[in-house]
């Protein structure tokens, strides 16, 4: 996806993939539109492995109970509350660094 290009996850929002980037990681906000609000986007709307690849699971993990309750799909809700309950359990190793 160019820089120009606008992320597939905030269709109805004027940003781009370089600025929904940028707030997801916290170097933006741009009125209400901050680091929650683009970590509850791509929860809500991305695919496993976009999440994965963007929030890591370190963060995830850290953040699922202040995120969770904005999450509206009940099959995403219970997926990830079964994989941030399985991560340190199982696979602690992918919560370092």
């Amino acid at each position: 996806m160019q820089a120009t290009q606008r992320s597939p996850y905030v269709w109805d929002y004027d940003i781009d993939q370089t600025q929904f980037i940028e707030i997801l990681d916290g170097r933006l906000k741009i009125g209400r539109l901050d680091q929650d609000w683009a970590a509850r986007r791509l929860l809500e709307y991305a695919p496993y492995e976009e999440i994965v690849r963007l929030i890591g699971f370190r963060k995830l993990v850290e953040n699922w109970p202040r995120w969770r309750g904005k999450i509206r799909s009940k099959s995403r809700v219970r997926g990830l509350d079964f994989l941030v309950q399985w991560i340190p359990e199982k696979r602690p190793e992918l919560l370092r660094g």
